[in-house]
């Protein structure tokens, strides 16, 4: 494509430099207006520059994109609510064998679910349990951090819905969902694996510091809590058969799953029975006593202890009868949280069955955008309840982030920047020789932490492609799998390298009595080699 006039190309390349800045920068001095507003305000200037009209700017906005985007937010969600992630967080210190397998498992679980749930879900919901483990282990988080992160970016590579530019890359190219996980899945496997390996060397020393004692209070349970349910009745009198009737009828009337309270029913009834005995005991004593005894003191006495026993007999079965009544609520309150507690069983049961069904349409080769709504709808159903407070976690100034960036990235694409630059490194970047591969995979990491991955793709991918299929239509494929690679590894290069690592870091900065500041040096010394080293061996792997 040739360049456009000479107004539109300054024009268009402003209102894109504006967005590119907002994007990298959202924060910056001058404009501290955020991403999303950014990359609306870039839209709007491309029409208002007359780059785009109205129509080719609505026409540039990618639905089945913004589709697959918003169901998989809505399944995830969905899925947080299920506790899956509670869950994924849990296998992570069970039965740990130390720190170093600590990691292992860290990246082997982030890279999982980064490939089906996106890569930014993992980080937020991963980042609170990887801090709590690695406190309870008396180990430094850093490197537990930066293996959830850097994993996360390369799982996320395997499958179309990992993260936003796979998306992009699906639906434009047509990469059938099996496809896209067979073609990159080795090179994914292979980098966690030398990711891990990396992140071992790196931190050996720290990883290899003696572990103190697990703190085990959280797994005994405290005696008090446990007396809190016992009871422990006095000494009852003659009112004890009526006593016995009533814990007769309790024990009919009582669930099977209560076996722990009639436990204490019989307790009591045992310890009625006792008092009763003891007291016919006394009242023989009695009766067997001196009778040299003053007869007026005698019968003084024998009324003050009748009265006596009467209020302490009256008191303590008034507190049998309080027992009961709170045995009987209990029973009723037991009963209730034993339907609750099947009923959140089986909805859980049918959330992983509808995103196993997603799944398994996906490899099927299905629509990928509707076949996500679907299954986002199909979980809005099964709750059957107002679906507000779970809609309202859906980040809509992401799908509005897109929406500008499509209309942005369209309209720098229209002045001709793009296709001349491209027609000047596009004889040194075919994907038919090494060195082709080599550059493209270079130009793509350089793109991608300068102007993001997301925007990269957009720019580069179809221009690529129809590079590459002047080959063979095998050679188009295999460029966008480079493409999608190589741009998602891409993100572990710096912290600003892609949104799951600052994800990491603003959820460790800002966790409750876990905090710890992930700082840009300390993940740049650790991302440089371990993108460099892993992109060249997913490379190696791609077909």
């Amino acid at each position: 494509m040739a360049l456009a006039s000479t107004v539109k190309v300054v024009l268009g390349s402003i209102a894109f430099a504006i967005f590119w800045v907002l994007a990298v920068f959202p924060a910056v001095p001058f404009l501290p207006i955020g991403r999303t507003a950014g990359s609306l305000l870039g839209a709007m200037l491309m029409v208002v520059f007359q780059v785009l009209t109205p129509n080719q700017a609505y026409a540039a906005i990618d639905l089945p994109i913004l589709g697959l985007l918003f169901g998989t937010m809505v399944v995830s969600i969905y899925l947080e609510r299920a506790d899956m992630f509670k869950y994924l967080g849990m296998m992570l210190s069970w039965k740990s064998k130390g720190a170093k397998d600590l990691l292992c498992r860290i990246c082997l679980i982030s890279a999982i679910s980064s490939a089906l749930f996106t890569n930014d879900t993992s980080c937020v919901v991963l980042t609170e349990f990887v801090l709590k483990t690695a406190r309870q282990h008396n180990l430094p988080p850093h490197p537990f951090l930066l293996a959830l992160a850097s994993s996360a970016n390369i799982g996320s590579s395997a499958t179309p819905i990992g993260n936003p530019q796979n998306l992009i890359i699906a639906l434009k190219s047509k990469i059938s969902f099996g496809n896209f996980l067979i073609g990159i899945l080795p090179a994914m496997l292979m980098g966690v694996f030398v990711n891990a390996l990396i992140l071992i060397c790196m931190y050996w020393k720290l990883l290899s510091i003696q572990k103190d004692e697990e703190d085990v209070a959280g797994e005994v349970f405290s005696q008090e809590e446990m007396n809190a349910h016992r009871f422990s009745p006095a000494t009852l009198s003659h009112h004890s058969q009526e006593f016995n009737s009533k814990l007769e009828l309790m024990a009919m009337q009582s669930p099977t799953h209560m076996s722990g309270n009639l436990g204490h029913v019989e307790a009591l009834r045992n310890r009625a029975s006792s008092s009763e005995t003891e007291i016919q005991k006394d009242s023989i004593v009695t009766l067997d006593s001196p009778r040299n005894s003053n007869a007026s003191i005698e019968a003084a006495k024998d009324v003050s202890t009748q009265v006596k026993e009467e209020t302490i007999l009256s008191k303590r079965f008034a507190s049998m009868d309080r027992l009961i009544d709170a045995l009987s609520g209990r029973s009723s309150e037991g009963k209730e949280d034993f339907n609750t507690k099947w009923k959140k069983l089986l909805w859980k049961s049918c959330v992983y069955l509808v995103t196993i069904g997603m799944l398994i349409a996906l490899l099927m080769g299905l629509n990928m955008s509707w076949t996500a709504i679907t299954a986002a709808l199909a979980l809005v159903v099964l709750d059957f309840k107002d679906a507000r407070p779970s809609l309202e976690k859906v980040s809509y100034s992401l799908l509005i982030f897109f929406c500008g960036m499509f209309i942005t990235i369209d309209g720098f694409n229209r002045t001709g920047i793009p296709s001349t630059l491209w027609n000047l490194m596009e004889p040194y970047s075919r994907i038919d020789h090494v060195s082709g591969i080599a550059t493209l995979a270079i130009v793509i990491l350089v793109m991608s932490n300068l102007a993001s991955n997301v925007p990269t793709v957009l720019l580069l991918g179809e221009r690529v492609a129809e590079s590459a299929v002047a080959f063979s239509t095998a050679d188009e494929r295999k460029a966008w799998l480079i493409i999608a690679w190589v741009s998602t590894v891409a993100g572990n290069l710096s912290l600003f390298g892609s949104a799951a690592n600052l994800i990491v870091c603003e959820q460790a900065r800002r966790a409750p009595q876990f905090g710890y500041t992930l700082s840009f040096w300390s993940h740049l010394k650790f991302g440089v080699p371990s993108t460099l080293i892993v992109t060249a061996i997913g490379l190696a792997l791609i077909r």
